[in-house]
């Protein structure tokens, strides 16, 4: 089997692992792209999953009009659809918040994060091929979590009795995700990733590092989140020996 194969089949237990688990008030809707996603997430993983990496970046969990819309993490749709080569049917979620209604690729809403995250792969790499070679995006959750309002709630700030059996299910699937890209380093986007990482695979001789998170929440990232995160890498002294 595949490393794409693989990978497909880990996150199918991932999705199956995390359907029983139920979130109470604030979180009114649940999202998992892995599921009403899943032929864009399929198609990132056997386009651009199939070999070892040297470096992954893990996300947090996907945003409204990322992952929920393409099924890529970070998946702002033009970069997905025009620069990574990816635009599949995507279904809607079966409880859908009316203020975040999942359009797929004919989304119009932009994903900031994602659209800065892969805007510098982009400038860098210049072809996705060239990118994938060593590196590799994914998310330690999976899933989506919406107030009544529509606001994002993030996994970190779920009660324990709702964060413990989630984290369960993506430490795992994490575990497996090094095992099959065996990578060097794993580097969080952001703080929390980071802290999941190092506490989930800390064991296992790997490097870990961070770069600030690209969302707009962030005053730093807003002021130049593309020259603050060349700076992060460059700090763990591997930006220049991973560029192809």
């Amino acid at each position: 089997m595949g490393h794409a194969d693989r990978l497909i089949r880990s996150s199918r237990i991932l999705s199956e692992r995390l359907a029983p688990i139920r979130f109470g008030e604030p979180v009114t809707h649940v999202y998992n792209p892995l599921e009403h996603a899943s032929r864009g997430y399929r198609k990132y993983l056997r386009r651009f999953g199939n070999s070892p990496k040297r470096v992954v970046f893990l996300g947090m969990n996907p945003g409204p009009y990322g992952m929920t819309q393409t099924g890529v993490p970070f998946g702002e749709v033009s970069v997905v659809r025009d620069w990574l080569g990816i635009e599949e049917r995507i279904d809607r979620p079966l409880n859908e918040h009316p203020k975040r209604r999942v359009d797929g690729f004919a989304c119009q809403r932009k994903e900031v994060s994602g659209a800065r995250l892969w805007g510098a792969v982009a400038d860098h790499w210049i072809e996705p091929e060239a990118f994938f070679q060593s590196h590799f995006i994914a998310n330690y959750c999976p899933l989506v979590f919406m107030e009544e309002s529509g606001r994002n709630r993030t996994p970190d700030k779920l009660p324990a009795c709702e964060r413990e059996p989630l984290y369960e299910a993506c430490n795992d699937h994490l575990h497996q995700l090094v095992e099959i890209l065996e990578p060097e380093w794993v580097v969080g986007i952001g703080a929390f990733a980071e802290k999941r990482a190092r506490d989930v695979l800390g064991n296992l001789g790997l490097e870990f590092g961070r770069v600030l998170h690209p969302s707009p929440a962030s005053p730093k990232a807003n002021r130049d989140w593309a020259g603050a995160a060349k700076k992060d890498l460059e700090s763990l002294g591997f930006c220049r020996k991973t560029a192809r």
